[in-house]
């Protein structure tokens, strides 16, 4: 039976695309339908929300979740990775030296608990991290059938030193931020962000998707090219970035 974004909680974008706000942290997860393939933005942060999300993502998709792109390393975005055994797993160049060196694995792990996620699921969680299997330096297309595709761009640093965005074109682009956009309220800058290069990361994001495009943010609501240009500028007067 055929079921609707709305039905399962989700907001349609545009033909094939749409996003969740997970409870908890207000984090988005996106997902691109192409033809026998399905592009996921962002895993959630347990195995328990990755395999809700992939039987979302079947259901709306009408297909397994065939490609993952992992837009930063932090918990909330990555820690459900592994609930998605058939999917091949992308993330910006780089990205390895996060999911390969166990101080980060406990970093994260800590960091989930930290923010309330069960200790329990933490660890399960933390113990079968997957580590990307291509790293993307520039701009990636990946082909998603009928003509469709993504691309997936290195868009950081900033928010981390390892930023990936994704592209929808289409008759009005979207584009899946990560936290290098947030709306839900001020950018969060951790120990691992990159503040001096973050204001030309969003110059990329713009770059990217154009005047006209949907720019769906790590956390809160959808927003324009303004509002993506405003918290550039924002941004560059807090971390003292020149124009």
């Amino acid at each position: 039976m055929t079921v609707t974004w709305e039905e399962l909680g989700w907001e349609r974008l545009a033909d094939g695309v749409g996003r969740v706000r997970l409870p908890g942290w207000d984090c988005t997860i996106g997902l691109v339908a192409g033809a026998g393939a399905a592009l996921l933005v962002d895993a959630g942060s347990s195995l328990a929300e990755g395999a809700r999300l992939r039987a979302d993502a079947a259901r709306l998709a009408g297909t397994d979740v065939t490609l993952l792109a992992l837009t930063h390393p932090h918990f909330d975005h990555v820690l459900g990775a592994a609930a998605f055994p058939a999917a091949e797993v992308f993330a910006a160049a780089g990205s390895h030296a996060v999911y390969d060196d166990a101080r980060e694995r406990t970093e994260l792990r800590e960091d989930a608990v930290r923010h309330g996620l069960d200790p329990r699921e933490a660890d399960e969680a933390a113990t079968a991290l997957v580590r990307p299997g291509r790293e993307v330096a520039d701009v990636l297309a990946l082909p998603l059938g009928r003509g469709r595709e993504a691309l997936l761009a290195n868009a950081g640093p900033g928010h981390t030193a390892h930023d990936l965005a994704v592209l929808v074109p289409g008759e009005r682009p979207v584009v899946f931020c990560g936290d290098l956009v947030e709306e839900s309220g001020e950018p969060q800058a951790g120990p691992d962000a990159v503040p001096s290069r973050w204001p030309a990361a969003l110059d990329r994001l713009l770059e990217l998707g154009g005047p006209d495009a949907v720019y769906v943010p790590g956390h809160g609501a959808v927003v324009d090219a303004d509002f993506v240009r405003a918290q550039r500028d924002a941004l560059a007067r807090r971390f003292g970035v020149s124009p």
